[in-house]
């Protein structure tokens, strides 16, 4: 294995080429200054050579150009910080996205390959918000002598690379948490001469194989060298395939001249996954949307006709692998195509071979990609769709060729069975079933790592990139490494691949299914956005921050709303967030975050602590977890962040029983957390501290109350009752765990959030027709920012509507258009796309500046807390009232989450308002001496039953 290294240069002062923080910082401000943002590394710095990096000393990092037609590129730095700094000093050059800045790695370069072209190019990735998980740079450790990879989850700039340490980073499709996707060279083969493993040769030029491992064993020559291994090129088979278009959109049928949808569809995902044929890839997706009841109903669109099923769920995957709507693509709903038209019997006319076939189904194929296509659009199919697989499983694990009914004979077809397996990986569920069919499909892998269609038969390149697929999906990265490996020697000169050794000229079906094995995706993960929909007005987010930072509202770092001694704490936070996602202030973001930290004082001499009541047997959860996560937005640290260890108190508050007595509805809830706000906060707050087994219980505790629809309730215990700003805020710290249970969550409340938007743009809350609601979906529907760009632009479009000329935002569309605090600072933050998981705005300097606030010792909760982000509010002087819950033992209130009040009644987000009026009112007025009485009464209740 050939890998190179970046070249190393010495000042001639001696010291290494890089920038001192001062230069580099000076340079960012005039870029930002003369309207040009620089997001990227201003240059390369002299890497150390690789031998300097020994098992005791240094880090390496390896950076896989293949997806380019490159190879592996490494580089040693024997001194790193982080491993970003690991990555600059090695000799890569990097760009961020204008969405999260520099700290994000959109794109690498490096002067050892293609000139330093950074990849992806901008033709393929504007950078301009964050990647997809179908196409970014993965980050993966190996510590000193590890043999293996671990996916890291906190980026590079919190990597901390200890001396022997190897790094990788790897571009293509991989989920949170890296169980899929992860590099196919081990840590072994990149390491320098004198380190664990072999030492692979260093040179001038890249691997030319796709990774190190991908390439099976080549035999000796006569000269008995070892040559080199075929490269694969995807940008040359797709670029093939386009031109195989008829008229550059469709494919025809060769007997008699007619459009082969199923071809042509086929075609479009794999134009997708190449990324390098938008053009082309634009043409035939206008193609089949415009022809698509021409597919759908073969036989013409009448009255009462079921569309075609295999018609359906391709139309709905290339729709979802081009960002655009399945329940709106050609005219046709295909998502609702597909859930009104699955099978409850035999019968219908030949439709059906049993219960949970999509009807008109001819094979499992057709079964999986429908199962795929609803799971993309976060639906759930159906359980007797997911229990079809079971019934066409043979006795060895794989899937019939065929919808066999009981009884019927049974052969293994690996076809089927890798469909499957994609389908059911990422629908969940039916694990014995799928692991089955895994063990099945490796099993069949020849010797040379290719696939046979069926026993006996000459391997083809269909069943083996559809295999590769499949195993790759499955986490089978070795097996699919040496089909990958295979398919590369089978590409033509022209570009194409040939279906088997027999027919060695390039077809479409074997470079079609080629390509997608290729470039590492499969119709589940294959994304390629299409001219993003730009909203025709955003809001003007300067003129937001000059609203919320006005000296008349807030006041020495925090506001005061309704009763002018009472600080509002929640708001105050909620505002430093929107600050935070904004960029607008950080003068003013600085004196909210000194007054919380310093414990600062309102005028009734009550502290941030009295809100949260942090330290004492009345402590909530939600409130200290928001508290916490505004220390880690901002880069100070919670575990010591005003005074306390926000983590640790937060980690204690996790119930391990349901108890009434500390407010806990069961295990995982989190003390005095009545609200999927409170729990969700506290999920977020944890597993940003690296307190992920802590957090396990709460998120599971989270994960368990979504409903069946995929949305979640506002209260706890859970009411059932679905609401949108609850989802958003689950979706949003269940985004952040890389289980795929927590990740079919994720994309099942999203598909959910998406249906929920109305015909302006907004979503409903319960003040109407709701900012805070718009808001909040578009950041939770910006975890998948290509999915459902579309609906984000009309989102912003109506938030940019409810804009007033000071700056502020209306409650609601169908409210009084007057400016409330608490909906701009959720429009602000919100329309900015950034969700509570990952938004982070580091303040200059790590601790507080000069003492903010009144210079009294203690203080108190906020009359009217408020959750992150909060429900909505209106311009009403009257404070909004906490969402609370009357039991039997009593009336408790949540402050980590409010509500807001107008002249005309409450406004809650999915509450009854007649349940919450009163305490409300009563915290409002008695601020949280309130709270604590009402929780010890709930107490005392609960001890005289």
């Amino acid at each position: 294995m050939r890998v190179s290294h970046s070249s190393t240069s010495t000042h001639p002062s001696g010291t290494r080429g890089r920038r001192p923080a001062a230069v580099l910082l000076a340079t960012l401000v005039a870029a930002t200054a003369t309207g040009t943002l620089m997001l990227g590394h201003p240059d390369t710095a002299a890497a150390d050579p690789v031998e300097q990096c020994t098992a005791t000393t240094g880090a390496i990092v390896a950076v896989d150009f293949s997806p380019w037609g490159g190879g592996l590129v490494r580089g040693c730095d024997a001194h790193p910080s982080t491993g970003m700094n690991l990555l600059h000093n090695a000799g890569f050059t990097t760009a961020g996205t204008v969405h999260d800045g520099p700290g994000f790695v959109c794109r690498i370069g490096t002067g050892a390959f293609a000139t330093g072209t950074q990849y992806p190019t901008a033709a393929t990735q504007p950078c301009t918000t964050t990647p997809q998980g179908s196409a970014y740079w993965s980050y993966w450790i190996a510590e000193p002598g590890a043999t293996g990879w671990t996916y890291s989850r906190f980026g590079a700039e919190g990597q901390r690379p200890k001396d022997g340490e190897v790094e990788a980073w790897v571009y293509g499709a991989t989920d949170l948490g890296g169980t899929t996707g992860g590099p196919e060279f081990t840590p072994d083969e990149v390491r320098a001469k004198g380190t664990t493993g072999p030492s692979p040769s260093s040179g001038g030029s890249t691997d030319p194989s796709p990774s190190p491992s991908s390439s099976p064993s080549p035999s000796p020559s006569s000269s008995g060298s070892t040559p080199p291994a075929r490269t694969a090129d995807p940008a040359a088979a797709a670029a093939w395939l386009a031109a195989q278009l008829t008229d550059g959109d469709h494919m025809v049928n060769a007997a008699d001249g007619t459009t082969d949808f199923p071809r042509t569809a086929l075609s479009a995902l794999s134009l997708a996954g190449s990324g390098t044929q938008d053009a082309a890839l634009r043409r035939v997706t206008a193609h089949l949307a415009a022809h698509a009841d021409a597919f759908l109903f073969p036989d013409g669109a009448s009255a009462g006709a079921v569309p075609n099923a295999r018609a359906t769920a391709l139309l709905a995957v290339v729709a979802e692998a081009t960002g655009g709507d399945p329940r709106s693509f050609g005219g046709r709903d295909l998502v609702a195509s597909l859930t009104d038209h699955v099978c409850d019997a035999t019968g219908r006319a030949g439709q059906c071979s049993a219960a949970g076939d999509f009807q008109g189904a001819a094979n499992p194929w057709t079964q999986a990609l429908g199962v795929i296509a609803l799971a993309r659009a976060g639906v759930v199919p159906a359980p007797a769709v997911l229990d079809r697989f079971a019934g066409v499983q043979c006795a060895d694990g794989g899937f019939a060729g065929t919808l066999i009914r009981p009884g019927q004979y049974c052969e293994s077809d690996p076809l089927s069975t890798a469909e499957g397996v994609i389908a059911l990986r990422l629908a969940g569920g039916r694990q014995q079933v799928l692991e089955r069919a895994v063990s099945w499909l490796a099993a069949q892998q020849q010797a040379d790592g290719s696939f046979l269609p069926y026993p006996g038969a000459t391997a083809d390149t269909f069943s083996t990139a559809a295999a590769a697929q499949a195993l790759r999906a499955a986490g089978r990265t070795a097996e699919a490494a040496r089909a990958t490996a295979w398919l590369a020697g089978r590409q033509n000169a022209d570009g194409g691949l040939g279906p088997d050794e027999w027919t060695p000229d390039s077809e479409a079906p074997a470079t079609e299914q080629a390509v997608l094995a290729l470039t590492r995706t499969d119709p589940s993960t294959v994304l390629r956005q299409l001219d993003t929909p730009q909203p025709a007005r955003t809001p003007d987010l300067a003129k937001a921050g000059t609203y919320l930072t006005d000296p008349a509202r807030l006041v020495d770092g925090h506001y005061y709303e309704g009763f002018a001694d009472f600080a509002d704490f929640g708001l105050t936070i909620d505002t430093a967030y929107a600050l935070a996602a904004t960029g607008t202030d950080d003068k003013a973001l600085r004196r909210i975050t000194d007054f919380l930290d310093q414990r600062g004082k309102d005028r009734s001499e009550r502290s941030v602590d009295d809100w949260t009541a942090i330290g004492t047997e009345w402590a909530g959860g939600g409130s200290i977890a928001k508290e916490a996560l505004l220390a880690e937005i901002v880069g100070r640290d919670p575990r010591n962040f005003g005074g306390h260890d926000l983590i640790a108190a937060l980690d204690q508050l996790v119930c391990d029983h349901a108890d009434a007595d500390t407010g806990c509805d069961g295990p995982g809830n989190y003390q005095w957390a009545q609200s999927v706000f409170s729990q969700s906060l506290g999920v977020i707050a944890q597993l940003r501290a690296g307190h992920a087994e802590q957090a396990a219980p709460a998120a599971a505790y989270l994960r368990g109350m979504q409903n069946a629809d995929g949305s979640w309730p506002s209260l706890i215990p859970n009411s059932h009752t679905p609401d949108v700003d609850s989802t958003a805020i689950a979706a949003m710290a269940l985004d952040l765990l890389p289980d795929q249970e927590s990740k079919q969550a994720v994309e099942r409340a999203l598909g959910w959030l998406a249906a929920q938007q109305l015909p302006d743009g907004g979503f409903p809350g319960s003040a109407g027709d709701s900012v805070n609601s718009a808001a909040l979906a578009v950041q939770g529907l910006s975890l998948r920012q290509g999915a459902y760009a579309a609906r984000i632009a009309r989102a912003t479009e109506f938030l940019a509507g409810q804009q007033n000329p000071d700056g502020g935002f209306a409650v609601a569309a169908d409210g009084p258009r007057t400016s409330d605090v608490r909906a701009s600072a959720q429009a602000a933050g919100g329309v900015t796309g950034r969700s509570f998981g990952t938004l982070s705005h580091a303040l200059d300097g790590s601790g507080p500046g000069e003492p903010s606030g009144s210079p009294s010792p203690s203080a108190s909760p906020s009359p009217s807390a408020s959750t992150s982000p909060s429900p909505e509010a209106t311009g009403s002087p009257t404070p909004s009232p906490a969402p609370s819950r009357n039991t039997s033992r009593g009336t408790v209130v949540d402050t980590s989450t409010g509500g807001g009040s107008t002249s005309s009644g409450l406004a809650f987000t999915g509450t009854d308002v007649l349940e919450l009026v009163l305490p409300g009112l009563l915290l409002t007025a008695g601020g949280g001496a309130v709270l604590v009485a009402l929780r010890r009464r709930a107490k005392a209740d609960g001890g005289s039953r």
